[in-house]
């Protein structure tokens, strides 16, 4: 007697996402030795006479009790680096000591490297002799060279982090809990040895410059579309997305629950509103974010305002609170009222591009929204909104709409007003950090109607100002106003002739000056 197994539409589903190819990343190579770094107090300095072979102990005592934090013989430290190239360095100054090492062992009250994701290679246990020897055994398997992802793709073109010299968007740098990204002039670089794949830095990016590698955002959406369809083919219904990291959930509790569809993450932040929303419009009735172990308070923090935000988008749409959620699965599942209604799935394919995806998402729910608002106002950090001017003040020099970003703010191609598209506007401030004259300013919102949110509006427009030689507009009439306001008392518009070139365009302008200079020059010649 055989026993036959039952394929259920949970199963069905998870099979259907595996014969979805996955893009491929390039690789980050560590190559490492037998050098090991061990910082301490002098009765635990002790460790490095207790490596496993072939690990060889670099001792560093620590002067632990000096008010100024830890130093070796009065002398501050600094540890940078990562597996297979750690260095030591004794004082700040370019020219002090340093030491190379291929791993570190931290043993100092409190760890050198204070982020929440360490560099691999460094280890701080606790002062303890089960941690202690724990890590003892983890180095020993640290030597040899090794391979992992590249996480993350950047593309500075759309990057917000500076513009002529202006920095506005850190978020990404603020963000990473392995602190691998630094500002480098208008745009960032991340060290690839550091980063440890938090997800962070993509869910907080405004304009999707930085995004997940492995997988893409358009791999991940598209495994999850997969997913709920053949869920739903295989006789599913009410599925609920949980997207977790680490260890996934029991086979208990998938039996309990067999509306329950897992997709691992290799972290809980590599994923943000525009998968979660994505999800909802491809047919789940909830997305439950559930981690293993305890989440890093700046990761915890990371997704915290993603999820208020979709929040607010969601009561704005009609639908319930709650559809997304971060905590116990047990819990969530057992609250009344979070589940979205049971709406007609989405048919746009998945997208790799972050605000388009989160936008074809929420216009499909928009659509099937039965009381939806016009507009939500958004908490603070929200990378949608719009944009305001003074017209009193802004003299249309279009400062701010060359520093956008998104192409938010453009210029009038030829007639002098400035135009907004709020749509592509990601709360950046540049154009606020940019403006000569103070005369913009930004708030966060969401126009839920995608046609008026696709529209372009003026903001400001003023009376063109026409060359007093040709008669051809060339700038606005304030801008000649201010120019000619600020030039007076100046030594080189002193007479009548140079005053009336500043209303002239830049051809007449050039033909007039080579006319005075020559009449200048003939006068002097008829003197003499």
């Amino acid at each position: 007697m055989t026993t036959e197994t039952v394929c259920t539409p949970r199963d069905h589903a998870l099979a259907a996402i595996q014969a979805l190819p996955v893009e491929a990343t390039g690789l980050v190579a560590y190559h490492a030795g037998v050098r090991v770094l061990v910082i301490g107090a002098a009765d635990w300095i002790d460790a490095a006479g207790r490596l496993p072979e072939p690990l060889q102990g670099i001792p560093v005592t620590l002067d632990m009790n000096d008010s100024k934090g830890p130093r070796v013989d009065g002398r501050p430290l600094q540890l940078q680096g990562y597996l297979g190239k750690f260095q030591l360095q004794l004082g700040r100054d370019d020219e002090a000591p340093s030491l190379a090492a291929d791993m570190v062992l931290d043993l100092s009250r409190e760890p050198l490297l204070g982020m929440a994701m360490k560099p691999p290679g460094y280890l701080a246990p606790a002062a303890d002799g089960a941690s202690l020897t724990t890590a003892l055994e983890e180095l020993a398997g640290l030597t040899g060279s090794f391979d992992k992802p590249q996480y993350f793709r950047y593309d500075p073109d759309r990057c917000a982090h500076a513009r002529n010299g202006v920095t506005a968007c850190t978020r990404c740098i603020d963000a990473c809990p392995a602190e691998a990204i630094q500002g480098l002039g208008e745009s960032i670089q991340v060290d690839p040895f550091l980063c440890q794949g938090g997800g962070a830095c993509a869910t907080v990016c405004p304009s999707g410059a930085i995004g997940y590698a492995y997988p893409t955002l358009g791999d991940l959406i598209a495994r999850i579309r997969r997913l709920l369809m053949a869920f739903s083919a295989a006789g599913g219904s009410d599925p609920v997305l949980l997207l977790h990291a680490g260890e996934g959930p029991s086979g208990e509790l998938l039996a309990r629950h067999p509306q329950l569809l897992p997709v691992a993450l290799e972290e809980l932040a590599s994923a943000g509103p525009e998968v979660w929303l994505s999800a909802l419009a491809y047919g789940a009735r909830r997305v439950i974010l559930q981690q293993a172990s305890p989440l890093s308070p700046v990761l915890e923090q990371t997704l915290q305002g993603p999820l208020q935000m979709l929040e607010e988008i969601m009561q704005g749409l009609g639908y319930p609170g709650g559809a997304v959620a971060m905590g116990s699965v047990e819990t969530l599942l057992g609250q009344e009222g979070c589940a979205m209604p049971v709406l007609p799935p989405a048919r746009h394919a998945a997208m790799d591009d972050k605000r388009t995806a989160l936008f074809l998402a929420l216009d499909h729910l928009q659509q099937q929204a039965e009381r939806c608002r016009p507009m939500v106002n958004l908490s603070a950090g929200a990378p949608f909104g719009t944009a305001f001017v003074e017209a009193g003040s802004c003299t249309l020099c279009m400062a701010c709409a060359s520093v956008c970003p998104g192409q938010a703010l453009q210029d009038g191609q030829g007639q002098p007003l400035l135009r907004f598209i709020e749509a592509n506007c990601i709360q950046c401030g540049l154009c606020t950090r940019t403006c000569p004259e103070n005369a913009i300013w930004i708030t966060p919102r969401l126009l839920l109607d995608p046609e008026v949110r696709k529209r372009p509006r003026i903001l400001h427009q003023d009376e063109p100002f026409c060359c007093i030689t040709c008669g051809k507009p060339f700038a606005s009439r304030s801008v000649i106003d201010n120019m000619l306001a600020k030039l007076t008392g100046h030594s080189m518009f002193q007479t009548e002739r140079s005053r009336q070139r500043l209303k002239m365009c830049d051809d007449c302008r050039v033909v007039d000056v080579v006319q005075d200079q020559e009449m200048m020059q003939g006068e002097t010649f008829t003197r003499q």
